[in-house]
């Protein structure tokens, strides 16, 4: 396993030469069949806030989007108004699924042309977007897949959230649950593909490797996989990307390739300051976890060393916990959220760990096949 270690000293020296900074997670954006109901879902599962809606009344004729909001993450929820869409098509081809992953920069022109200069394929030139509150200029690039980013630069617009957007306020206003901000996203590419998007990030993005699994560290008597985790100079942006390995049956990662129809995000992961309180809440209102074998507890002290929660609690929830140098994370995943067996979410609680959670992979992965054997997937 290689690691590259990041620490604060090498964060400000690389910052120095970064030709790419990201500030962080601006939203993400992912085409469903009918953005008011997911709107609904994230609201009364996940705990979201209403923040934005853009659509016919807004003087947009061909989509419609709301924006919901917790903590710093932001997701837009778009659906087309018309049959024969592009936004159609790619809900035909991968159900529903996040096409953009927007990054907050200073410089959205600057973005544009540090990428594209270095091979990135150009999907959105910078544009400039206002409205009586301002404006905003954003470009993009595409990654795998069908999977864009778009660089948003928003330092001089004071509006809810873009132009073209109006405040939503419905009275259907659940608590939050206690989601903070963007960890990490995970994309799973094909096969033999995984060092090529790993080598984008690095050449056209500036990101760095953080830390790689191959198919020893994530692997059980059936399915493998291979990982490389790609983060930006300050830690705020990391990109695990996924691909197959050779197994006995067929893997989390070609199930997803087959039902999502290519690469694509995998999961998000989501962080929280109090992970018993948040998966408590969630679960109370239906939110659904994959579910390790209760034997994982039995040694799990011996494992991970003291812990400030109670074994208990961790043990009925179904929560996951690792150490490594620097502190332990507790973590627990979502089972997929639509029909297909793609997009899930992974609740992450972080004391110190700057890892992912390798300790966990086998119970994971075998609490996963075990749904895959459900659906006959595996």
């Amino acid at each position: 396993m290689d690691t590259l270690e990041i620490t604060e000293s090498n964060q400000t020296a690389y910052a120095e030469t970064d030709f790419l900074p990201l500030n962080g997670t601006d939203y993400i954006e992912l085409y469903v069949a009918n953005a008011l109901q997911s709107a609904h879902y994230f609201q009364t599962a996940f705990g979201f806030q209403p923040l934005a809606h853009a659509g016919l009344e807004t003087g947009w004729r061909d989509r419609e989007s709301y924006v919901v909001v917790q903590g710093k993450i932001r997701l837009v929820l778009t659906s087309p108004l018309h049959g024969g869409t592009d936004i159609g098509q790619h809900i035909d081809q991968h159900g529903d699924g996040v096409r953009v992953v927007a990054l907050w920069v200073d410089d959205a022109t600057k973005a544009y042309e540090e990428t594209t200069q270095r091979g990135a394929k150009p999907f959105m030139p910078p544009t400039r977007e206002e409205d009586a509150d301002g404006f905003v200029v954003r470009s993009g690039i595409h990654t795998y897949g069908d999977t864009v980013h778009i660089f948003v630069e928003r330092s001089r617009y004071h509006g809810v959230f873009l132009p073209g957007y109006k405040r939503w306020e419905p009275e259907h206003r659940p608590q939050e649950v206690g989601l903070k901000h963007v960890d990490h996203m995970v994309g799973n590419v094909g096969w033999n593909e995984m060092n090529t998007w790993v080598n984008f990030y690095a050449s056209v993005m500036g990101l760095r490797q953080l830390i790689s699994f191959d198919d020893k560290d994530i692997s059980t008597d059936y399915t493998a996989l291979m990982s490389k985790v790609m983060s930006n100079g300050n830690g705020r942006i990391k990109f695990p990307i996924n691909e197959p390995a050779e197994g006995k049956k067929k893997s989390q990662v070609e199930e997803y390739l087959d039902f999502y129809g290519g690469p694509g995000i995998q999961h998000i992961a989501v962080e929280t300051d109090d992970i018993v309180k948040t998966v408590t809440e969630l679960k109370s209102r239906n939110v659904e976890f994959l579910k390790v074998p209760d034997a994982y507890y039995d040694d799990l002290l011996d494992r991970v060393g003291q812990i400030d929660e109670e074994m208990a609690a961790l043990r009925s929830l179904g929560i996951l916990v690792d150490r490594d140098d620097e502190g332990y994370l507790l973590q627990i995943f979502t089972k997929p959220i639509g029909p297909r067996p793609t997009l899930f979410f992974e609740i992450i609680q972080r004391k110190g760990a700057k890892s992912f959670g390798k300790g966990n992979f086998k119970a994971l992965f075998e609490a996963i096949e075990h749904e895959q054997e459900l659906r006959g997937t595996l």
